[in-house]
């Protein structure tokens, strides 16, 4: 869709009831089980399903993907506004249709799967019936694929899994994992590994712990150290071609990364909000908190860095719209991942700051979002790399000065003006001078 800064009635009207829907049914069902996605969970199963109907009702559901996936086609733009209602919330993502890891595995299979691994996975997962892992990190390697080790051998008609995983998200809950392995260690450094598709029955996977996440909750972590062992799977569960793993990522890391910070804004959004109500609400000294100019600067620090990254955030998914490729957007996303977890803890920490000692309590949000800001700086990718990244794509084919000073010389300027204008000053008889 194109967009000019202000959201069609029809979506907004839409907006509008996700806002009281998220308030009035979503966090008041949060408060009542430990994960959305606990599908053995009675509580849970017997709230979920009834508010993904209502959502599925108003063409809410999965409302960035295309009608031939199950959605609307919404795109990724209007998914951002959807994000910054929902993101706050522990199971607004799953009611939505919209939860990690499992909207970018959904993409993946989409794209590269198998139509008998479609019809097997895809669908149940769109439908919100099943559950998946993405199984990419390695204990001993961190996210850097390029020194990854679990591989995956082809014997005929299979490939035989033999490594480890860490940080597997939510595989305790998974019909399946996606999972990259090693497949040629010969090759040249971004050929080595493949994707692939691994029922999670399948016998040889053992999940070693789970591994929680600080100030998640829950009473068991949800990202899981797992270990292959002799882990056979059919030759036709390669995700796209062998040595082709890292293209397979990139589509399915690429958009994890702008919806996480779709979901940024969301946080942020409601840190100010609360912290807006605790400068009006609180007295010291007499005077207001909102009337002392320290917590003035605060609030203004706030706004501007919340509606810096917000419109990156937005730019950036209307360029993928634009393109559908992420690819060719990946120096907005490297910049949006390397902006999200500084804006997050900033924000935060000074709504913790404002709240005093009932700030870090765990009867308030910040000390779990000033953590979650951490998070965000490692989560597909850590904030270095992205830097790395996005100044590589700024630095490429920029053309250097063609002498020893600057282009912009001062000097040089003034000699190509004089040049330019020669005729000027002779006829009004300066000659430059």
């Amino acid at each position: 869709m194109s967009w000019d800064f202000q959201t069609d009635a029809a979506y907004q009207e839409k907006l509008d009831w996700v806002e009281r829907f998220v308030r009035e049914e979503i966090e008041p069902a949060d408060r009542m089980y430990d994960h959305p996605l606990d599908m053995a969970d009675p509580v849970r199963n017997a709230l979920i399903p009834p508010l993904q109907a209502q959502v599925r009702e108003k063409e809410l559901w999965a409302c960035h993907l295309g009608p031939e996936l199950g959605g609307p086609g919404y795109g990724q733009l209007k998914l951002a506004l959807l994000n910054e209602l929902i993101g706050t919330t522990l199971s607004g993502p799953v009611v939505f249709g919209t939860q990690a890891p499992d909207s970018g595995n959904a993409e993946v299979l989409a794209h590269f799967g198998t139509p008998e691994l479609k019809e097997r996975y895809l669908q149940p997962l769109l439908d919100g019936e099943i559950a998946s892992c993405f199984s990419m990190t390695e204990p001993s390697g961190g996210s850097d694929p390029t020194g990854f080790t679990c591989q995956a051998v082809r014997h005929g008609d299979e490939y035989v899994i033999n490594g480890e995983k860490w940080f597997s998200s939510n595989a305790k809950f998974a019909s399946f994992l996606v999972l990259m392995a090693v497949t040629d260690p010969d090759a040249e450094r971004h050929k080595r590994a493949s994707m692939f598709i691994v029922p999670a029955d399948t016998p040889g996977i053992e999940i070693v712990r789970n591994v929680g996440v600080a100030a998640h909750g829950g009473k068991e972590g949800t990202h899981a150290y797992v270990r292959y062992t002799d882990v056979r799977i059919p030759a036709d569960h390669l995700l796209g071609e062998e040595g082709g793993g890292f293209e397979v990522a990139q589509v399915r890391l690429g958009g994890g990364r702008i919806h996480h910070a779709m979901r940024t804004v969301a946080l942020v959004r409601k840190s100010l909000d609360l912290m807006l109500e605790r400068a009006v609400s609180r007295e010291t000294r007499g005077r207001r908190l909102a009337d002392m100019q320290l917590v003035q600067e605060m609030i203004a620090d706030s706004w501007v860095q919340l509606e810096q990254f917000r419109l990156l955030v937005l730019r950036t998914a209307w360029k993928i719209d634009q393109v559908k490729d992420y690819k060719k957007v990946i120096a907005d996303i490297a910049g949006v991942k390397v902006a999200m977890p500084k804006v997050l803890n900033d924000v935060a920490g000074r709504a913790l700051q404002l709240h005093g000692s009932l700030g870090i309590s765990t009867e308030m949000p910040f000390s779990k979002y000033v953590l979650e800001s951490f998070h965000m700086a490692i989560a597909d990718g850590a904030t270095e790399v992205h830097k790395q990244s996005l100044a590589k794509q700024l630095l490429r084919g920029v053309t250097p000065a063609p002498d020893l000073f600057p282009s912009e010389h001062g000097l040089r300027l003034d000699a190509q003006a004089r040049a330019k204008y020669a005729d000027v000053l002779a006829a009004v008889g300066t000659g430059g001078e």
